[in-house]
């Protein structure tokens, strides 16, 4: 096996990273040799925080596993995983509902690229009903989300928001 046949792509838009996508990071890093961190640039989408941002917050809170980068994509992440020689893309499950779409996206990527497999980590139940959104959510209205997302990303949001009275 080469050192390119060993690579993982984690790949997402982590507006912004949570927890939950930290427990992700972590778990394959003790699967896999390396693991590439991919944010992915979606053209129609408006993020609450830049990609330049996002790449800072990302590397800040990967930055204790060695074996981990980030990197920013756009277009198809297999494209973009063939590019980096990944071998396997890692997604996250929360809850049920997320496989019949997750399981749809990998059919069309093993499609695209049959030479790059797909596999499922189920969240950590403790991480499950954590989303992205739902930490934007809270943060917009000032409430307190770091049981959710990292003390750095905190920090973001929080300057990012504003303190909101009541």
């Amino acid at each position: 096996m080469t050192a390119t046949t060993q690579i993982a792509v984690y790949a997402g838009s982590f507006d912004p990273p949570t927890f939950g996508h930290l427990d992700l990071v972590d778990r394959a890093s003790k699967l896999f040799p390396r693991v590439v961190v991919a944010i992915g640039v979606h053209p129609t989408r408006v993020p609450l925080f830049s990609l330049e941002e996002r790449l800072q917050l990302m590397q800040s809170i990967c930055a204790p596993f060695a074996n981990v980068e980030v990197a920013s994509f756009r277009g198809l992440l297999v494209d973009y995983g063939k590019s980096i020689g990944a071998r396997v893309i890692v997604r996250g499950l929360r809850q049920g509902t997320d496989f019949e779409y997750e399981l749809q996206i990998a059919h069309a990527n093993a499609d695209l690229r049959p030479e790059i497999d797909t596999v499922f980590l189920p969240t950590r139940t403790n991480y499950g009903f954590i989303s992205a959104t739902l930490v934007r959510e809270i943060a917009s209205y000032g409430g307190d989300v770091s049981r959710y997302a990292p003390p750095v990303v905190c920090a973001a949001l929080q300057q990012r928001f504003g303190a909101v009275s009541a």
